[in-house]
């Protein structure tokens, strides 16, 4: 029996070097996106492209999903803030990593998509993985310091509360209005490097609920 068309998806991801890291290659092939779209599009989940969600929302481009997690370089046992959850795929991919020694928060502004990606998530079971409604600008203090902060919506500025939630010696990758995408690692208490790859589109943050 042949590969499925989104197993050739991830060989392809791995060829082309967005899954060098065997952890990820290993979550991509066991959290499958097909999992987390709309009934009647499990068909299009090898499509290497941002797909409609709802809410004018979108699940994000396989590779871009990859590219952005190799970035922020998630370890066994980490604390994880996903903020714009969506459908959920991030959030799942990030809790098989971080495993059942890690925790993953996750946060997505849009009620019904919020139950929608809540719904995905617990197809798979994991134990390690808090999910909630709210504004993601705010991050969650309450679960605060985190080691990996990863955000799916681009931000006019990157919030300052997500910055103060990020551990010393964290990573946070988040993209920008301006079609960058940032890598952020806090090396101090009030000293942060960025690193800017410029040419991803995501839809907006907003603030509020």
């Amino acid at each position: 029996m042949g590969k499925s068309a989104y197993d050739r998806l991830v060989d392809a991801l791995v060829a082309e070097g967005y899954l060098s890291d065997p952890a990820l290659q290993q979550a991509f092939r066991r959290v499958r996106r097909e999992d987390f779209l709309p009934p009647g599009m499990e068909m299009e989940s090898a499509v290497n492209a941002p797909l409609p969600i709802g809410g004018g929302q979108t699940i994000s481009q396989p590779m871009t999903v990859a590219f952005m997690l190799q970035l922020l370089a998630v370890r066994s046992g980490d604390r994880v803030l996903d903020v714009g959850s969506g459908s959920g795929w991030s959030t799942a991919l990030l809790a098989h990593l971080v495993g059942p020694a890690g925790q993953v928060y996750a946060v997505e502004r849009i009620p019904d998509l919020q139950r929608f990606g809540q719904g995905n998530v617990a197809k798979y079971g994991y134990a390690n993985v808090t999910m909630v409604c709210g504004d993601g600008t705010l991050g969650l203090a309450e679960h605060a310091p985190f080691d990996r902060i990863q955000v799916a919506a681009a931000a006019a500025e990157v919030p300052s509360a997500l910055r103060s939630q990020l551990k010393v010696g964290g990573r946070m990758v988040i993209p920008t209005q301006d079609e960058d995408l940032r890598l952020i690692v806090r090396r101090a208490k009030d000293e942060y490097n960025t690193t800017i790859y410029p040419g991803f589109l995501f839809v907006p943050l907003i603030e509020g609920k």
